[in-house]
Formats: structure tokens, sequence, C-alpha cells
């Protein structure tokens, strides 16, 4: 992978910090600031459900104790949620969203794209330090949330490199499971040994690709 100076990768990392506290104190085009802070609530009681299942197991997930971890009152939780079994059925959809990998070519940026995608969805989604444990759970609840993010982000990404394949950008034996397993793989790897941008680790992970898709 490139090697990138400790002064580019600070400057980066202050700029994607600026951006990220930019957009955190501004509403965005079209959502009521009403809105946003529902979605900013229900990000810090799904993430604290999830913790608590990685942590503890399903068990100890209740009202009081997504409140305590949270930091939302349990009055506002049970304002949106009925009880823990209605926050669990949440849980499971919050995260299952599928990925769009439409917009992008079949070129080295649309590659670079995707990627970026990848890891911004998992990171906001899961985490990227839950994702090893999540996927090497044998708890069913933990397999079948696993399979409802990563199941459909790989399908996405096996379509884009379908689209490349029948473009001509492409060659056509690739295995994109094992490529997919290369890019999971290669997330957590970097969360865990580095602090990277998410930009860096797209960019990054597209060259050591590229070679790869378009090999002849």
């Amino acid at each position: 992978m490139h090697s990138i100076s400790s002064a580019s990768a600070s400057a980066s990392a202050s700029a994607a910090r600026a951006a990220s506290s930019a957009r955190a104190h501004r509403p965005a085009l079209g959502i009521p600031r009403h809105g946003l802070r529902r979605e900013r609530t229900d990000g810090k009681i799904m993430h604290a459900v999830l913790e608590l299942i990685l942590a503890k197991g399903i068990g100890a997930v209740s009202i009081e104790a997504v409140a305590k971890r949270s930091g939302v009152a349990k009055t506002t939780i049970y304002r949106r949620y009925a009880n823990t079994d209605d926050l669990l059925r949440h849980l499971s959809v919050a995260v299952g969203e599928p990925l769009d990998f439409s917009g992008f070519d079949t070129t080295f940026d649309g590659l670079r794209g995707v990627l970026k995608c990848i890891v911004d969805c998992f990171d906001e989604e899961l985490g990227l330090k839950a994702i090893g444990v999540v996927l090497s759970s044998s708890n069913d609840y933990l397999t079948n949330l696993a399979e409802r993010v990563v199941t459909p982000a790989q399908q996405r990404f096996a379509d884009f490199i379908g689209r490349g394949v029948s473009s001509g950008a492409f060659r056509g034996d690739v295995n994109v499971p094992f490529l997919f397993q290369t890019v999971i793989g290669s997330m957590m790897a970097a969360k865990a040994l580095s602090d990277s941008s998410h930009d860096t680790w797209a960019h990054d992970m597209a060259s050591l690709l590229w070679p790869t898709l378009t090999a002849r």
C-alpha cells in the first residue's frame, strides 16, 4: 500500500475532523433540526444495544441498561420502543439497509468510492472493531445480524464488479467472494493497527485491488 507522510496524514485527519464538526453543527439540507436530533438519539440507542450484546450477551439488553449506556432517558426510549423485543427488532432493521453502488463508474475512482462507501457504512452501523466479534460469534442473533449487514454489501459489491466485467473494464475470472473477504479483513486490520482515515484506506485498498481486477 502507498506510504503517506505523517504531515500529510495529520493534515488530512485535521481536515476530516473539521468537516465532521461542521456537519455536526449544521442541519442537513431538507432535514428539519428535530429530525436530526431524533436520528442522533436513535443512533445512540442502537449502538448501546449492540455494545451490550457484544459485551454481555443478548440477555443483558434491557431498557434500563440501554438508557444507562447510551445516556438517553428511559422515558425517551419508551416513547420510541414498546419494550426490549421492539428494540431488538428495530436494531436488526437499522443495520440491515443495503448499500447502493449504482452511481459509481467501473473506474479506479469508482472502485475507491465503493470501498469508501463500504467502510463508512460498516463503521457507522456496527463499528469496525465490532465487526470481527460479530462475524466470529456463535450466537444465532449476532450471526443473523452479521448476515443482514455483510450479505447485502457483498451482493452490491458483486453487482459493481459484474458491471465492470460486462463493460470490459474488469476481467471476467475474478473471485468476487474472496475479494470481498479481503476487503472486510483489510478494514478490520486497518482499524486495529492504524489510525488512517477512511479516505486513505479506500485509496490504498483500491490501489491494491485494481491490478487484480484489470490485469489481462
